[in-house]
């Protein structure tokens, strides 16, 4: 037997289907409760809102938990390298030998620019924003490809998937080199796909980076703990645009475009900032911690607590034990990682914090390693866009594969002036 909900309204009695999902989450099925009843639900940000059925990612914020595919975070980085993760996150399952194969050479395939696209680059400022770039360079990309604004096919799906794979590496780094005055030279090196990417972005010619494996594994698990996170602001945009069956390229452009954001993706260099700051102030951490705890301060404590886990982010347990490895390898004593450390200890060994379950996320220490690597502030949520591309990918692929799926159109409860005359309104 079927759950049901009971919705009372003016007396009136509707039952609505409950949803049971494999983990056990439950949601109320109010596709039809306006028909029945006159009425639309009100959740302002859709903060309780389910909007799609899944079988990409589940999160248990409560408990901590973070699965790709029904596969650990903790499992995956271990185990799994960006490429065999974002194959898995796309498809569903793990590539064979020879998918993988044939799937990298089809990226290497697509591994350069067309020369209209790289003359592009000069159009832009040379202080233009990194994110700026990618958005509009990703939209540019799909003039190159009308043959793919219509994928009916699994081969045309599989092409669009590695051209994005792969030449959103080679537009950060263009971005990059153009922001710096430099020639925009392409060495893509040997490794695998956060190796290659280093290559393209600190190659000059007659001059080849070899990126150290440590570093270049730091940068691949950065990739895999931001490749998809359940119905974020930037997934949910991609899938919003994807349900007017626009083409990848676009729904994934806005999908950048929603990840610039401050309160989406600009989180680390937040946290690098904020640092910074308490570094030049000479402020002890004692004194930080409490200005955190005052009412009328204006200071946030950035890459603590998170909108999803009410406990400790499983992606920054990770994330700490490397960070300290690049550090180490590379043999760099940066003062932030100590203020970082000593503000984690303060605060988890405070009430004030402990009782709010306020835990370092994911943001804390992942600026430090791309600062300690190389990659400037500004293109710090641009790494987090090539690391989220395969989520992206997958929940355009959901929406357009769900035999169901209609135009995604939210309702709204009007509260401006009711009817009036053009003159009454000329009045004021």
């Amino acid at each position: 037997m079927q759950d049901k909900a009971i919705i009372t309204n003016d007396s009136k009695s509707t039952e609505c289907p409950v949803i049971i999902g494999t983990e056990g989450e439950k949601a109320i099925d109010i596709a039809k409760l306006r028909s029945q009843t006159g009425c639309i639900t009100f959740d302002d940000g859709y903060g309780n809102t389910g909007s799609c059925l899944s079988k990409i990612t589940f999160i248990d914020g409560d408990l901590g938990i973070l699965r790709y595919r029904g596969i650990d975070i903790a499992e995956l980085s271990e185990k799994s390298d960006f490429i065999e993760t974002a194959y898995l996150i796309i498809w569903g399952r793990f590539p064979t030998a020879d998918e993988r194969k044939a799937f990298e050479a089809q990226m290497a395939e697509n591994a350069k620019l067309p020369d209209s696209m790289t003359q592009q680059f000069e159009g832009f400022p040379k202080d233009a924003h990194p994110m700026a770039v990618l958005t509009s360079m990703i939209n540019a990309m799909s003039c190159h490809h009308h043959d793919l604004f219509e994928i009916k096919d699994e081969k045309s799906f599989a092409r669009a998937t590695a051209i994005l794979l792969s030449k959103i590496r080679l537009i950060a780094a263009y971005t990059y080199k153009h922001a710096n005055g430099d020639a925009l030279f392409c060495q893509q090196g040997e490794g695998g796909y956060a190796a290659q990417f280093l290559s393209m972005m600190f190659s000059w010619p007659g001059k080849r980076y070899v990126a150290d494996a440590d570093v270049a594994r730091a940068l691949d698990l950065l990739f895999i703990l931001h490749a998809d996170h359940e119905q974020n602001c930037s997934t949910s945009t991609v899938r919003m645009v994807a349900s007017s069956e626009a083409n990848l390229f676009t729904a994934t452009s806005a999908g950048v475009s929603a990840l610039w954001g401050k309160l989406h993706g600009g989180a680390n260099q937040a946290v690098l900032e904020m640092l910074e700051g308490i570094k030049n102030s000479g402020d002890s951490i004692e004194s930080v911690i409490a200005k955190c705890k005052q009412k009328d301060s204006d200071f946030r404590l950035m890459g603590f607590g998170h909108r999803v886990y009410k406990n400790f982010d499983p992606r920054a347990k990770i994330i700490k034990v490397a960070c300290d490895k690049v550090l180490d390898k590379l043999g760099k004593s940066d003062p932030l990682l100590q203020i970082a450390k000593d503000l984690e200890k303060a605060a988890l060994s405070d009430s004030y914090f402990v009782d709010r379950k306020l835990y370092p996320n994911v943001d804390f220490y992942s600026g430090i390693i791309m600062r300690a690597i190389g990659i400037p502030t500004n293109m710090f949520t641009v790494m987090f866009a090539i690391g989220r591309m395969p989520g992206w990918i997958a929940n355009w692929k959901e929406t357009n594969e769900n035999p169901k799926a209609r135009i995604y159109r939210p309702r709204q409860i009007y509260m401006g002036p009711k009817l009036r005359s053009y003159e009454d309104a000329k009045k004021g």
